[in-house]
């Protein structure tokens, strides 16, 4: 890596962490959703100079943001685990049912109860990541090849192995149209250049914040004013709302001044 690369992706990196850690301890729909949003922010937050690089040549923020994002919300799931016994992917519910096994019970008493056993976790992270370092390295030119590898025959590779996975999850032939017809949509999507990542975070927030929904307002009587009472739920709204008006005033703001 050049000092530019280095000067570009440590704030990607910083960025990453700090959206995927939150997602680990959380069961909000696994590693996708904060690779996405992550992928998404840099994408926003890149230089004039760099917008281009995004989808065509490859831009080192697009890779080093997500690829954080997506480590934090691995490592960040062993919070939840070994705290309250809560398997958020499925790495964890591997772990979960590994320590029931051998008799271990996660929750707020394994800190006390078996304080060797999770020190012991939490030092193979560093161990494997050292690991990863030094088996990676020596074999990024390996790595690098198969990016010359002929799109028609990847994207059949893909395709095989896509079909082959959600036919085999319920052997229903009908999951495979789905398939399909989501892999036509999606390349209809991109041939107009609609984004197609917040329609993948769609899909798997969706269902789970229906459930939240209907669950709040039953809480709330049938009245959904109880998102405006909790302190919580205000916050998260105003922080939705900035989000989503804030860019669009700056741009609007930044065209009028480009125009004067």
């Amino acid at each position: 890596m050049t000092a530019s690369d280095w000067r570009r992706s440590i704030p990607a990196w910083l960025r990453g962490t700090a959206i995927g850690a939150p997602f680990g301890c959380i069961p909000a729909g696994g590693t996708e959703i904060p690779t996405f949003l992550s992928y998404a922010t840099e994408k926003k937050l890149a230089q004039p100079a760099h917008q281009a690089e995004f989808g065509s040549k490859g831009a080192i923020e697009g890779v080093a943001g997500p690829e954080a994002a997506n480590n934090a919300t691995v490592t960040a799931a062993l919070i939840p685990l070994l705290t309250l016994g809560i398997p958020t992917s499925n790495t964890t519910a591997i772990l979960l049912g590994a320590f029931q096994n051998y008799g271990i019970q996660p929750g707020p008493q394994l800190f006390s109860s078996s304080s060797a056993l999770v020190w012991a976790l939490i030092a193979s992270l560093y161990i494997g990541n050292v690991m990863l370092l030094v088996l990676n390295l020596p074999l990024v030119g390996m790595w690098v090849k198969l990016l010359k590898v002929p799109k028609p025959q990847l994207y059949a590779g893909i395709l095989i192995f896509a079909t082959v996975g959600a036919y085999g999850m319920r052997q229903s032939a009908f999951d495979l149209f789905l398939l399909y017809g989501i892999g036509v949509l999606g390349l209809i999507m991109r041939r107009f250049n609609f984004p197609t990542a917040p329609v993948v975070v769609g899909m798997i927030l969706g269902p789970l914040a229906e459930a939240q929904l209907r669950n709040a307002i039953s809480i709330g009587e049938g009245s959904a004013m109880v998102f405006l009472q909790r302190p919580m739920a205000l916050s998260l709204l105003i922080v939705v709302v900035v989000v989503l008006v804030v860019p669009k005033l700056l741009k609007r703001l930044q065209n009028g001044k480009d125009s004067l």
